[in-house]
């Protein structure tokens, strides 16, 4: 199949999950992501924060454990640029006010604090629709992850996050396209060599 038919039997998947299927998957993903010590010498660590009417894993017991458990982490969220296809990063905190963009990503308000450099950040979660057994994903196309993972630190962890598992392989990989450090699943976690 091509990437575009399996964004769109992806999508429709997703889209068929009940309310229940998603919480109870995301919270699964949420229980398996804390297995592994990986954020221990991790310092700034990058979520996304999910678009609730395409029913995306939800990260938010993710960061209120990491809030909860590891303060001295800093949490980071992106503003999107649709015009410069650019996401810029800024601190997530507890006081943090959210407004959801023309997607419905919820993205902070006129944020206060300085943008953080992709330099900065010591591990990404990041979303997909899919993604196969090399660690390649498919998301929504528009290329605003694999730009910003790009960008990132050669060390930098990628982690995906996935409320199913994977395909074999996805065909026609671009050579813009990112593979991730590993995929959380509400089954295992999947890591990938780079």
């Amino acid at each position: 199949m091509t990437k575009a038919e399996l964004r769109r039997q992806y999508l429709a998947l997703r889209k068929g999950l009940s309310a229940e299927v998603v919480t109870e998957r995301s919270q699964q993903i949420c229980q398996r992501f804390f297995e592994q010590d990986w954020l221990d010498g991790e310092d700034t660590v990058h979520v996304f924060l999910p678009i609730q009417r395409q029913n995306e894993v939800n990260t938010w017991p993710i960061v209120h454990r990491i809030w909860h458990d590891f303060p001295q982490k800093q949490v980071v969220v992106s503003v999107t640029d649709p015009e410069a296809h650019r996401l810029t990063h800024y601190a997530l905190t507890p006081d943090t006010r959210l407004i959801d963009n023309r997607w419905g990503i919820p993205e902070p308000i006129a944020p206060e604090s300085a943008a953080i450099s992709t330099k900065h950040i010591d591990a990404v979660l990041v979303p997909l629709l899919l993604f196969d057994q090399l660690g390649h994903r498919i998301g929504y196309g528009g290329g605003f992850y694999d730009r910003f993972l790009a960008d990132c630190r050669p060390d930098c962890l990628s982690m995906g996050l996935s409320l199913f598992e994977p395909v074999d392989k996805i065909e026609s990989i671009e050579p813009t396209d990112v593979p991730m450090t590993g995929c959380v699943t509400p089954d295992r976690i999947w890591f990938f060599s780079k």
